[in-house]
């Protein structure tokens, strides 16, 4: 996997700041899936990586390896949901270059990619659109998108992996006070950070590399519930599924028991949450 190269057939980048975040998990999950033990095994994130004009070298330091972890733990989520609703409908929002659908596709589910039209232009170099997989170029805030979706008739999950946390609270809360409206009984799943994480930004040998920065913060993330969903599950780095993390290398399925025994404000910084819209 080349880290920098500059041929002329190679894809340029051209994103939004916050954009630009998902191209730190994207070679995250390719520098997992070239390691001995991989936790994905996201071999298409390998092909996009050596397709795109972009210093991916700069990006170091536990976020690559965190945004894996992260993943299968959202992973376990949506396997989940689909295990209890093989033709339900699963909603990538802010999907960037993810290959969640590649590595859970059952044949029988109804998907929704989801991100705004620069991303969305990028992501149909490397994926296609298909009977049971849609694109919709547009931002999640412009909720209009939300009228699609429903013609599936459900059930519904929706999977916001590090994307709200760039944005205002108040447009957040926005967002998820009409999710409750109009999906009742849904589930969500979403990724929330403490203060302590976005001061520590600048700081982080990925994050630095980037000029996006966390503008909603979540001290504890009960706080969603003001805003309408039902916390069913918090997970942290040090605490994943049991099934999740039996499929983690024995670095990370022990060392993160131990980072989270002898530093809990450490691993209490970034949270994995699920929720359940509520019932009407």
């Amino acid at each position: 996997m080349s880290e920098r190269t500059n041929p002329e057939d190679k894809i340029d980048v051209d994103l939004g700041e916050v954009q630009e975040t998902l191209l730190i998990p994207l070679y995250g999950r390719a520098k997992d899936a070239a390691s001995r033990k991989s936790v994905l095994g996201d071999v298409k994130a390998r092909e996009i990586v050596d397709s795109i004009d972009y210093d991916f070298a700069k990006f170091r330091g536990t976020s690559l390896s965190g945004s894996v972890l992260r993943s299968s733990i959202f992973d376990g989520w949506v396997r989940e949901f689909l295990a209890e609703n093989p033709t339900g409908t699963v909603v990538e929002i802010g999907c960037g270059l993810n290959t969640r659908f590649e590595r859970l596709d059952n044949e029988r589910m109804r998907w929704f990619d989801l991100d705004v039209p620069d991303t969305a232009k990028m992501w149909r170099r490397f994926f296609s659109e298909g009977d049971r997989r849609t694109l919709l170029p547009v931002s999640v805030f412009d909720t209009e998108w939300m009228d699609k979706v429903a013609e599936t008739g459900g059930p519904w999950v929706f999977v916001a992996e590090a994307i709200f946390l760039y944005f205002p609270p108040d447009e957040v809360g926005a967002v998820l006070e009409k999710l409750c409206d109009r999906f009742p009984g849904s589930l969500l799943l979403i990724d929330s950070g403490n203060s302590s994480m976005r001061d520590g930004m600048d700081k982080n040998a990925a994050m630095k590399r980037v000029t996006a920065r966390m503008k909603w913060t979540c001290e504890d993330p009960r706080e969603i519930e003001d805003w309408g969903p039902k916390l069913l599950e918090t997970r942290t780095f040090a605490s994943p599924q049991p099934e999740v993390l039996r499929t983690w290398p024995f670095t990370y399925r022990h060392g993160m028991r131990v980072v989270g025994k002898l530093f809990p404000p450490m691993v209490n910084l970034y949270r994995m949450n699920k929720l359940r819209l509520p019932e009407k």
